[in-house]
């Protein structure tokens, strides 16, 4: 059972945290909304619109993206009013182990766990999208209905590439499907003009096969030729960016299609499903190094250990955004690229954890 001491340190912790949040993102909103009040009173936007279109769905999106650093700092900024009025070495000399002072920092670290898992997984996404819809219609354009260059495996050993296509009008320009056994590529379809139809029928136009048997070519070619082609053309735009609109069951079923069809062009999406996991579980990581730097009275007090806790937070995020580049890059696995900053960063806790608890 919790004792008082349990929940004195849970409500410190949770309401210094909602605290900071609310303030951080009262200023952001001030900020976003001074920046864009152009573009609201252009487009004649409605209070009502702007908040239920727009800030609605701001909110839980950077709530969510500054969790880990007011986590931190909410540790270190009471902890250290508690080691500075003396009220640490109480609790310890009262027979407390320093495992089970850290118990309330825990529970509170797991109910902020599990609220980052639900909106990072199940509110950010949906309002995510409907965040940067708003954007492009309202502030900054910056979709398009024209795809160019597209190549994507639609099934195991079947490239299809696309020069130029429409999403307006479904119609895709210069486009050519190749079949490959192993390395040996056996048929090639080319066509002027490619159009979808309805679940998944495609229409080639002007098209010319070749199919390779051994040594012999054999080449045939028509008006037109009706295809299943197991793509849909909103695949055809899927970018880095879909990946954080969708659920965390959307994100993982998309990823085992392009699994089973063979394809590589999953790191982006892998690296977004690793982080989800990543940045919540994070909390634990930022509770136990803001605990073991701030539970310890010392010379500079809460001053100085603020300033230790920002720069900290500061190379976590930079540890952060640096190994998600490496990921899209190709240096990096996208497990490792969402795993080595809290892996770093778990390693300076159990040292500090180790020093503090002597």
């Amino acid at each position: 059972m919790l004792k008082r001491i349990d929940r004195y340190i849970i409500g410190k912790f949770l309401g210094t945290f909602f605290l900071s949040i609310v303030l951080i993102l009262s200023i952001a909103i001030v900020f976003d909304l001074t920046e864009k009040l152009d573009d609201f009173y252009e487009d004649q936007l409605t209070a009502r619109d702007i908040i239920f279109d727009y800030y609605i769905h701001f909110i839980p999106y950077y709530a969510n993206m500054f969790s880990s650093l007011f986590i931190f700092l909410s540790v270190i900024f009471f902890t250290s009013k508690l080691a500075g009025n003396s009220e640490v070495i109480a609790i310890l000399a009262s027979g407390v182990s320093y495992e089970r002072f850290l118990m309330p920092y825990f529970i509170s670290a797991s109910l902020l766990f599990g609220m980052q898992v639900w909106l990072s997984g199940w509110i950010i996404p949906p309002a995510s999208e409907k965040l940067l819809t708003f954007t492009d219609k309202h502030c900054q354009s910056f979709s398009s209905d024209n795809a160019r260059n597209i190549q994507i495996v639609i099934e195991q050993g079947t490239i299809l590439y696309i020069e130029s296509f429409q999403k307006r009008t479904n119609l895709g320009y210069r486009t050519s499907m190749d079949h490959f056994e192993g390395k040996t590529l056996t048929s090639r379809i080319t066509a002027d003009r490619i159009r979808y139809d309805s679940a998944y029928n495609w229409h080639l136009e002007n098209y010319v096969r070749r199919d390779f048997i051994g040594m012999r070519e054999v080449l045939s070619h028509g008006a037109r030729m009706d295809t299943i082609i197991q793509v849909h053309p909103d695949e055809l735009f899927m970018t880095a960016e879909n990946a954080q609109m969708m659920t965390n069951p959307e994100l993982r079923a998309y990823m085992r299609r392009q699994e089973e069809r063979g394809s590589s062009n999953v790191d982006a999406f892998a690296t977004e499903w690793h982080k989800r996991w990543a940045g919540p579980l994070g909390a634990f990581i930022m509770t136990l190094l803001g605990v073991t730097m701030s539970s310890k009275k010392v010379r500079g007090g809460m001053g100085k250990n603020l300033g230790v806790g920002i720069a900290l937070t500061a190379l976590y995020i930079l540890f952060s955004t640096v190994s998600t580049t490496f990921s899209v890059t190709g240096v990096m696995t996208p497990f490792m690229a969402a795993w080595l900053p809290n892996i770093i960063f778990l390693i300076i806790g159990i040292f500090l954890y180790v020093r503090v608890r002597k």
